[in-house]
């Protein structure tokens, strides 16, 4: 098992006046808010060491204070700076790319209809309803279409055409209904976002997220049109995922760049949806939640990849565990919300 101790800064690049006037302003924030904010206490670390120890499947665990690194462990596999396969918390990853793209103008928004940006790659022979169904739609995992994933997930990615394929979805709700978990969904939105720039996926996010978050993003796997994978099999190191969450934390705004447009942050926490396994919320890429009394949002991937904000405590958590089936399911991610809440929750002396 790794272990780093000591607290240390995430990677941070500003010029000199930019930090003169950003250290400024946190002053001004911190005085303003110093109140209400509830540092970590040495023993709720220590009780989450103890409590993560006993979680075999547990690869790493990461927690980051007021953009701090106060927590790192590594209990198997690759260090916390290696990429991984983050499986299905790649739909987190990829909420962030179109909320980047929508503030490069990429594409318009989150109320724009999604056959207009895939163009040629949407087939003649759709549903007329699947011109209603909005990128916010795709977001939100309320396209209306049949799902993709659970049972049908191996017939859609055995199919030669995923974006057809997910198109040609008989409807089983409206779009900007129920919350129905579709990783066909998020591929559209993938193919979306190359058709509109004429880029990949992979370089659309290595320019808006991996530049400006100074983090590694590798090539992941493409479909047979050779669009990226959109919502699975992104890989991203534990360290790169903390910074993920932080740009949520910090509203979008990373080293005095706007990152992420105006308001995208709220409007990505905003329950949209109700997910039928946990009840939790969902708004674009984020489930929403309560852990230790505080509001709480996190994304999850197959096997216990895991992405916690909670931002009245300064706190961005990245977890990653064994992604080989069989996978736990449902039952792991409440023992990894369980560890977050008793690390939130504690409130012994120092």
């Amino acid at each position: 098992m790794t272990t780093v101790a000591t607290r240390r800064r995430l990677p941070k690049r500003y010029p000199i006046l930019l930090t003169i006037m950003l250290a400024l302003t946190a002053t001004c924030h911190s005085l303003a808010s110093e109140a209400d904010f509830q540092p970590l206490y040495q023993s709720a670390l220590q009780r989450l060491e103890s409590e993560a120890g006993d979680i075999s499947r547990l690869h790493s665990l990461v927690v980051a204070e007021e953009g701090e690194i106060v927590f790192e462990r590594t209990y198997a596999g690759p260090g916390s700076d290696r990429p991984v396969n983050i499986k299905s918390l790649s739909k987190t990853v990829l909420a962030a790319l179109v909320g980047a793209a929508i503030e490069q103008g990429v594409i318009e928004g989150v109320d724009q209809p999604v056959v207009d940006l895939l163009g040629p790659l949407a087939p003649n022979d759709i549903d007329p309803r699947v011109e209603d169904i909005t990128v916010g739609h795709l977001l939100s995992l309320q396209a209306g279409l049949e799902r993709t994933s659970g049972a049908n997930y191996g017939a859609w990615v055995a199919s030669d055409n995923w974006v057809a394929y997910a198109l040609r979805r008989p409807f089983v709700d409206r779009p900007g209904g129920r919350m129905l978990y579709s990783t066909g969904s998020s591929h559209l939105l993938s193919a979306a976002l190359a058709q509109a720039s004429g880029d990949s996926t992979l370089s659309l996010a290595r320019q808006l997220l991996g530049d400006p978050l100074n983090i590694t993003i590798p090539d992941w796997p493409r479909d047979p049109q050779g669009i990226h994978f959109g919502g699975n099999d992104m890989q991203l190191s534990p360290l790169a995922l903390i910074q993920v969450g932080e740009l949520y934390r910090l509203d979008g705004v990373i080293d005095g760049r706007r990152v992420l447009p105006e308001g995208w942050v709220e409007a990505s926490w905003t329950p949209r949806g109700t997910s039928p396994w946990t009840s939790d919320g969902y708004g674009y890429g984020w489930f929403v939640t309560r852990l230790g009394g505080e509001q709480a949002y996190y994304g999850r991937g197959y096997g216990g990849q895991a992405l916690y904000v909670i931002p009245d405590r300064k706190l961005t958590i990245a977890i990653t565990a064994d992604p080989l089936p069989p996978s736990p399911g449902g039952s792991f991610q409440h023992r990894l919300n369980r560890l977050v809440d008793t690390l939130v929750s504690d409130k012994d002396e120092r």
